[in-house]
C-alpha cells in the first residue's frame, strides 16, 4: 500500500524534468521519415501509426571498425541515420576503434558535448578550451578500462592509444547529429581550398610555406563559435522560401544547390527612409556587416556535409554575410586601406576558438606524436610551429 501511495505522490513528478536538446520532442517520438521530400531541421515525423520497435534499433555495434587507415582509428557512428527514431530526441552514439599508435585526430562536434567510456585498453585524451578562456589551455587525461571523460560542446579534442594493444571506446554525444569537423581536413582540405594568403596569415608563416604545408599536409586556421532558435540538426538550414509546406521557420533548401549568395545580403550602407511620422527607419538583418573598406570571406561545412565545403564571398561596404553555429570560418581584408566590420552572434558570450592557436598553441602543448599523426607530418614540423608567437586579435 506504501509503494502504491508513493507510486501515486511521485506520478507528477515522474516524468516532469527535461534537458537541453536538439528541439524539445512536442509529442512522444517523432521518427524521422527518410521517405519523405520535405526538408526541416532534422527530418520530417513519419506517421506514428506505422512507427515499429526497428525504427528505435540497431545492431553490429559488437564489431570492430577497421583500422587499417592513415589514422589507425575508425568510427562508427549510430546517429539518426542509422535509427531513425532518434530525430528530436538529441542524442546519439559512436564506437570507436584504436589500432596501436592509432588517433582520433584533433576535432570538433558543433553541436554536441561527448561523454567516452573506454572499454578496452588505453586512451590518451585531451581537449582545448576557446581563446577567452585564458588562452586555450589543454586539459588531458590517461584513461584505463572503464574510465569516463567529457568532451564539452564545440571544443577541439583529440583521443590517441599510445599502447601496443587494440583500444575500443563508447560515446554518447547530446544531439542527433552532432556534426564532425576534423581540424586538418576542415582547414587544408576543404573544396575549394582556403586561399593560402589567408591561411599564411593565419599561420603566421610565408605564403610559399603555407603551399608547402598544403600540399604536404591535407590539414588548418580561424574560428569557431557557438548558441541558438532550435538547436541546429545539421550544419545549416537554407530557408526555401518557394516552398508550400509550412513548419515553425522555413523549410530547409537542398543543401546540394546550397551557395554563398544564401548567406549573404547588400545595401546596408543605403540610408533608410526618415520620412515618417516618428522621422526613424530600422533595416533589419542578422549577422556581419561591413561598415568600411571590403572583406573576403568564408566558412568551411563538416565532414559529413559532402566533404569540407568551402563557402566564400567578397564584401563592399553595406555587405552583409552569415555564419552559421559552430562551423570555422575567416575574413581577411585584401585591400590596402582598413576595414571594419560589425558582428552581431546569438549568445551573449560565444566563445572564439582560432584554430591555430588552439591546436599549435594551447597550454600546455598537445603531444607532437598527436599533431604529427593528425597533419601527417614529422615531429620537427609540429615543434617548429608549435615555437611560433600565435597572435590573437579577440579583446
Amino acid at each position: 500500500m506504501a509503494a502504491k501511495i508513493l507510486l501515486i505522490a511521485l506520478l507528477a513528478l515522474a516524468s516532469s524534468h527535461a534537458l537541453a536538446s536538439d528541439p524539445s520532442p512536442l509529442q512522444d517520438f517523432c521518427v524521422a521519415d527518410m521517405d519523405s521530400k520535405v526538408r526541416v531541421n532534422g527530418f520530417v515525423c513519419k506517421d506514428p501509426t506505422v512507427v515499429k520497435a526497428e525504427d528505435f534499433f540497431s545492431t553490429g555495434l559488437d564489431k570492430a571498425g577497421d583500422t587499417g587507415k592513415k589514422l589507425g582509428s575508425n568510427v562508427t557512428a549510430v546517429n539518426v541515420n542509422k535509427i531513425v527514431g532518434l530525430n528530436t530526441l538529441g542524442i546519439s552514439m559512436v564506437r570507436i576503434d584504436y589500432a596501436p599508435k592509432g588517433l582520433n585526430a584533433p576535432h570538433t562536434h558543433p553541436r554536441a558535448t561527448e561523454i567516452l567510456t573506454v572499454i578496452e585498453g588505453q586512451l590518451f585524451v585531451g581537449f582545448v578550451t576557446s581563446n577567452s578562456d585564458n588562452g586555450n589551455r589543454l586539459f588531458t587525461k590517461m584513461l584505463k578500462k572503464g574510465d569516463v571523460f567529457v568532451f564539452p560542446e564545440g571544443l577541439i579534442h583529440f583521443q590517441f592509444n599510445p599502447g601496443h594493444t587494440n583500444t575500443v571506446a563508447i560515446g554518447a554525444l547530446s544531439s542527433q547529429n552532432p556534426g564532425t569537423i576534423t581540424i586538418a581536413n576542415a582547414v587544408f582540405g576543404s573544396k575549394p581550398p582556403i586561399s593560402d594568403e589567408v591561411l599564411a596569415k593565419a599561420f603566421q608563416i610565408a605564403e610559399m610555406a603555407a603551399k608547402i604545408l598544403l600540399i604536404s599536409l591535407l590539414a588548418m586556421a580561424s574560428s569557431l563559435a557557438m548558441a541558438s532558435d532550435p538547436s541546429p540538426l545539421q550544419d545549416f538550414c537554407v530557408a526555401d522560401k518557394a516552398s508550400k509546406v509550412r513548419v515553425n521557420g522555413f523549410v530547409c533548401k537542398d543543401p546540394t544547390v546550397v551557395k554563398a549568395e544564401d548567406f549573404f545580403s547588400t545595401g546596408l550602407d543605403k540610408a533608410g527612409d526618415t520620412g515618417k511620422k516618428l522621422g526613424s527607419n530600422v533595416t533589419a538583418v542578422n549577422i556581419l556587416t561591413v561598415i568600411e573598406g571590403q572583406l573576403l570571406v568564408g566558412f568551411v561545412t563538416s565532414n559529413t556535409d559532402n566533404g569540407n565545403r568551402l563557402f566564400t564571398k567578397m564584401l563592399k561596404k553595406g555587405d552583409v554575410f552569415v555564419f552559421p553555429e559552430g562551423l570555422i570560418h575567416f575574413q581577411f581584408n585584401p585591400g590596402h586601406t582598413k576595414t571594419v566590420a560589425i558582428g552581431a552572434l546569438s549568445s551573449q558570450n560565444p566563445g572564439t576558438i582560432t584554430i591555430a592557436n588552439a591546436v599549435f598553441g594551447s597550454k600546455p602543448p598537445i603531444s607532437d606524436d598527436v599533431l604529427a599523426k593528425a597533419f601527417q607530418v614529422d615531429k620537427k614540423t609540429v615543434d617548429w610551429l608549435q615555437a611560433q608567437f600565435w597572435a590573437d586579435n579577440n579583446n
